[in-house]
């Protein structure tokens, strides 16, 4: 369990009661009476998000994960694309790559009768598999370098003594490699799913409703500037500190540490 006593500390009681007196003095002095009108809207912009967000995390650490065993010990032929797909992903803008996927591969599809009549056209003509498609492979694009450091980060002797006993390499690779990669590297994938979270805004661009793209519409439709950028700060912030917090919990019980000093920040 989280330690209460390390999140009443000094400095973090203080920013607790600035935060409430900054969301008593929002509620109060703020003008919030469009809200009922687009609530429901904001319900299904934070379940996109929210979807977006799980989705592409998991497809994306499925995929990291061979691209990061492929360039720690697979073949040349086998870790050179790995190489060049993490590089190209790290070296390019997520903005460019979702438009590249929607505007680019998006536009080819309606060429080729054969794709529209078949069943997949009316996903297909849809914004979100490309969105889904950017950001789960942005996210395996950075993890696959983060997995590549971490299977090679896991002890040799380890493995040496599963060869020594005749031990499979599938089972292995499930019981101890695995494992072990990924308990090094679950304080970075806290960070880079928090990253992700803060990168589903992007897929407004393409006409995705997500709660960014309600904040807009809110703000094109009454002119209203501060207070639907306000609650859009404050779900994100809860979000990002769920995810801290759980992640802190996954840390405390696999790895045993982090429980005296309680979560980041």
């Amino acid at each position: 369990m989280i330690d209460l006593r390390s999140l009443m500390q000094p400095h973090r009681i203080v920013m607790m009661l600035i935060f409430a007196g900054i969301v008593i003095w929002c509620a109060m002095s703020l003008r919030w009476d469009w809200l009922p009108k687009y609530a429901p809207l904001a319900l299904q912009g934070i379940w996109t998000t929210l979807w977006l967000l799980v989705v592409t995390v998991v497809l994306g650490f499925l995929f990291a994960v061979p691209l990061g065993l492929a360039q720690a010990v697979g073949p040349w032929y086998l870790a050179a694309p790995a190489k060049a797909f993490c590089t190209i992903i790290r070296g390019t803008p997520l903005l460019l790559q979702l438009w590249l996927l929607y505007y680019g591969l998006g536009s080819l599809f309606p060429q080729f009768p054969w794709i529209r009549s078949s069943e997949l056209w009316p996903y297909l003509r849809q914004a979100w598999p490309y969105a889904v498609l950017a950001l789960t492979l942005s996210y395996a694009g950075y993890e696959g370098e983060v997995m590549r450091g971490a299977f090679k980060g896991v002890a040799k002797g380890q493995l040496e003594a599963a060869k020594s006993f005749g031990m499979p390499r599938l089972t292995m690779f499930r019981r101890i490699w695995l494992p072990q990669a990924i308990r090094n590297v679950l304080p970075t994938l806290g960070g880079e799913t928090i990253l992700q979270l803060k990168a589903t805004p992007l897929v407004a661009t393409i006409t995705v409703v997500d709660i960014y793209a309600v904040s807009s519409r809110v703000r094109s439709d009454t002119f209203i500037i501060y207070e639907p950028l306000i609650l859009l700060a404050v779900f994100y912030i809860l979000v990002a500190g769920i995810i801290a917090l759980m992640f802190h919990w996954l840390e405390v019980k696999v790895l045993g540490t982090g429980s005296r000093n309680g979560p980041a920040g």
